[in-house]
């Protein structure tokens, strides 16, 4: 975290919309609850769930979460550090018609903690009623001088997202606002701004004179998993090409900021973002893996896509004609999360074989792999001469895992560090309003003419087009 996060922190009120929902049980109460077992959260707090259906009284909301956060926390949940934290959860009823009962409970928080008390209310809500949420929170007095966190997709397009924007204006100002992209949270990440930016040869070989194609992979053998009905609504294009995957390019294409801070991150970002090219339909792949019709809550005649790939341009100086390969799907082969670049090889290959033979397959060029993982690790591969006679060259990998040299304690969740962050009003690792819009607009040509879905087999690696899509480069998962 950054240094605002080791700030002593006022009494607060947690309030998370869409609290009996997946990603509420998946992330946020275990990403709470990690906070409090490890003395980030303040002394004094409660936590407020809310939603259109009562779980029942106060005590089965918390055993819905006691087999969440079971499951979700990594380590152990010692029952007494449960039960501390537990007893400060509640629920109230709400929905964009009427949170006058959610508005009453959060008054009673505040005045249990204090007039210190801050609140920050999590809006874990479908992209398509997220607006009318806001305009709730406003009109019940909830969000007066609260934080509020959205998460992606931040609309459902470009004209959305503005509308959007222009309602959060009206209740609070942007430094109030905090738009959570978790992948710009993990370890990985602030690993890859450390490598562009900390000195040495990467920073001033990080250009197209250097770099052949980056390449940003996550495929994910998570299927649907209860999601069916965000999905539909949604796809997999706007869950995680026009959030996760493009401002992961952004940080990969951005030129060094002045400074770590939140505003030149930002503008930096923005910057690769203005010289993105509109995607090309016709430089993007869609697939929806075999069966995903027979899911529950899923249409008959779905076309939705599970799988994206793109390749995408960012016509600046530093980045023209480098290839950007984007990739992400549901029920594949492995989950990875790879950002990998490959570098030129150079002008003159002294070590080709002196007849004319092609170099051994698999050999490549030079590229560097940053798994964006809970435990991230940075790998080099590189070519070897092979021992005996001769100049005969073979692909190698050198790998540094962080584990390795700070051991391998449980690391702290994205979503973690995200909602510490917010509490403590520090937005370096979150998106901007002018970041996301300009993304739209690059994303609009596909979602105005997208095209068909291929099928693919569930546990494959995609259909067979997002392979010619690469071409030779190909997918850092598996790598070729």
């Amino acid at each position: 975290m950054t240094a605002a996060s080791s700030a002593p922190l006022d009494p607060q009120v947690l309030v998370v919309l869409g609290a009996t929902g997946d990603l509420a049980r998946r992330e946020i109460f275990p990403g709470l609850f990690r906070l409090f077992r490890d003395g980030l959260l303040p002394e004094d707090f409660r936590v407020v769930g809310s939603g259109r259906h009562s779980p029942g009284d106060d005590a089965a909301f918390r055993d819905q979460l006691a087999d969440a956060v079971g499951r979700f926390t990594e380590g152990t949940v010692e029952p007494a550090a449960w039960q501390a934290f537990a007893r400060r959860i509640g629920f109230a009823v709400s929905s964009a018609e009427d949170g006058t009962e959610l508005a009453a409970a959060v008054r009673r928080a505040r005045a249990e903690l204090g007039e210190r008390a801050g609140v920050l209310v999590h809006l874990s809500v479908p992209p398509a009623v997220a607006e009318d949420m806001v305009r709730m929170l406003g009109a019940t007095g909830i969000a007066d001088d609260a934080r509020l966190v959205l998460e992606k997709p931040f609309g459902t397009n470009l004209a959305s997202a503005r509308s959007l924007d222009a309602t959060l204006a009206e209740l609070a100002p942007e430094e109030r606002v905090f738009r959570i992209d978790h992948f710009l949270a993990e370890e990985a990440v602030r690993n890859l701004l450390a490598l562009r930016f900390a000195g040495g040869p990467l920073t001033s070989a990080w250009h197209r004179d250097q770099v052949a194609y980056v390449r940003i992979d996550v495929p994910e053998e998570l299927g649907l998993e209860g999601r069916a009905g965000f999905l539909e609504s949604t796809g997999t294009f706007r869950d995680m090409v026009v959030t996760h995957l493009c401002q992961v390019l952004g940080l990969v294409a951005m030129a060094p900021p002045a400074r770590l801070s939140a505003a030149e991150l930002r503008a930096e970002k923005l910057r690769v973002f203005r010289a993105l090219r509109p995607l090309d339909p016709a430089e993007t792949v869609f697939g929806q893996f075999d069966g995903y019709r027979d899911e529950d809550g899923v249409a008959a005649d779905s076309t939705v896509e599970t799988f994206v790939a793109v390749r995408a341009w960012v016509d600046d100086w530093r980045w023209r004609g480098v290839p950007f390969l984007l990739r992400t799907g549901k029920a594949m082969r492995a989950s990875r999360r790879v950002i990998s670049l490959g570098f030129r090889e150079p002008p003159v290959a002294l070590f080709d074989d002196p007849t004319g033979a092609a170099a051994p397959a698999g050999r490549g060029p030079m590229e560097l792999s940053l798994e964006l993982s809970a435990r991230p690790e940075v790998s080099l591969r590189l070519p070897v001469k092979r021992p005996g006679f001769g100049f005969e060259l073979a692909p190698a990998r050198l790998a540094l895992r962080t584990a390795d040299l700070f051991g391998d304690g449980e690391p702290l969740p994205a979503y973690a560090k995200l909602l510490a962050d917010a509490m403590r009003g520090d937005q370096t690792l979150f998106t901007g309003a002018a970041e996301v819009e300009r993304l739209w607009e690059v994303c609009d040509p596909v979602l105005r003419n997208p095209p068909a879905p291929s099928g693919y087999p569930r546990g494959s690696w995609g259909p067979a087009a997002a392979d010619r899509l690469a071409g030779a480069i190909g997918w850092a998962v598996p790598e070729r």
